[in-house]
């Protein structure tokens, strides 16, 4: 009996462990399900689906579109690579220029010219290593044929060269008459902001060879830079045309707090390091904008920061809701802030959870929109409708 007993109950504990293997087998597979399933967001154009396109990037910055769909990807560590027609990505292409990779330092935006089905040029950001370890912000372009970079050459360095691995800026943007607004930083130096005989913490404008352009203001300070539009800036990683306007908006990375929406206007001053909307990182007050009339103002301020990096405006016709807005990559807020414009006034409307710290954001010429994350295993998501 005593064994009889027994057998039963070994019986009845295999069958139990059967069970548990059989219920977390379950588990398991729907988990995997789960994860093969296109996520999606809720949002205010409805349900969007979030795709994954392609990942293992290093760092992945800047994206730009060819003609022919297939998207341009620099990789922060020195690297351009091809998203190709069937999602694979490319070897490094061959003809990108040597970087400071070190810290928040490498190969940084890319552009396509205007004319690039006749000229064939694309244009780099990147940080441009100098003597005993300086680097600097430096814009340089090349031929893109048969998928390799030729003839590079060097357009504009930010000047002076300084110690240090943060703040670089290196957003690029073409006017309506080809040239170029192009974003630069402080280089975590503060007070050369404010000095008009530096590049540093300036938004410049150039002819599309890199030469000052004729547009430019004329500061009264003899020794003023005649490549500076703006001045007075942090670190803008984050800047976009508006289509109807042609104004150059940017949004800024403020200190402990304090980033900042404005639009780069010829000859002002936004008054950095003078005054935040944030702090500086050992707790010390900053004295606000509002203090200091003599300063431009932001439109928009966000505390806590959304770390912005990347903007479009959009011009699709998936999203009919989100036409004419302006959506900025957020690092720390990780996702897209989507913002409404209306004449010299903005707001933000909605933030798209994607939890991951966006780099870039770009419109497909299908209207959906794509971002690259900023990670080791760096990602290409595309945002569309869910049908």
């Amino acid at each position: 009996m005593k064994m009889k007993n027994n057998t039963q109950t070994t019986i009845l504990h295999l069958q139990d462990q059967m069970k548990l293997w059989t219920s977390l087998l379950t588990l398991l597979l729907l988990s995997w399900s789960a994860l093969a399933q296109k996520p999606t967001v809720r949002t205010d154009a409805g349900d969007v689906a979030v795709h994954k396109i392609a990942d293992g990037l290093d760092h992945p910055w800047g994206i730009e579109f060819l003609p022919d769909n297939r998207l341009l990807v620099t990789e922060r560590a020195g690297t351009l690579r091809i998203l190709e027609a069937d999602n694979t990505i490319s070897d490094p292409v061959p003809g990108t220029p040597e970087v400071f990779n070190v810290g928040q330092g490498g190969l940084l935006d890319v552009a396509l010219h205007p004319d690039f089905d006749q000229n064939k040029y694309v244009y780099f950001t990147y940080s441009d290593p100098g003597p005993d370890s300086t680097a600097t912000t430096a814009l340089g372009r090349g031929t893109f044929e048969n998928d390799q970079i030729n003839n590079f050459e060097v357009l504009f360095k930010m000047e002076p060269y300084v110690k240090g691995p943060n703040h670089f800026g290196g957003r690029i943007n073409f006017t309506e008459d080809n040239e170029i607004l192009l974003t630069l930083a402080e280089r975590f130096k503060f007070d050369p902001a404010q000095d008009l005989s530096s590049h540093l913490g300036t938004v410049v404008r150039l002819k599309d060879d890199g030469t000052a352009s004729e547009k430019n203001p004329k500061f009264e300070d003899k020794n003023a830079r005649k490549e500076i539009w703006s001045y007075g800036h942090r670190n803008i990683e984050s800047a976009a045309i508006h289509p109807q306007t042609g104004e150059l908006w940017v949004a800024e990375m403020g200190p402990m707090g304090g980033d900042e929406l404005q639009v780069a206007k010829a000859g002002k001053n936004y008054g950095w390091p003078v005054v935040s909307w944030g702090d500086n990182y050992d707790g010390s007050e900053i004295p606000k904008p509002s203090t200091r009339p003599e300063f431009e103002d932001a439109v928009v301020k966000w505390t806590p920061t959304i770390s912005p990096s990347g903007m479009i405006f959009y011009e699709g016709d998936l999203f009919p809701e989100w036409k004419n807005s302006m959506f900025i990559g957020g690092l720390t807020s990780s996702g897209l802030v989507r913002v409404k414009v209306n004449g010299a006034q903005a707001e933000e409307v909605e933030r798209i959870p994607l939890a991951k710290r966006i780099r870039d954001v770009e419109q497909h010429p299908d209207g959906s929109i794509w971002v690259i994350t900023d990670e080791d295993n760096g990602m290409i998501l595309q945002l569309k409708p869910v049908k």
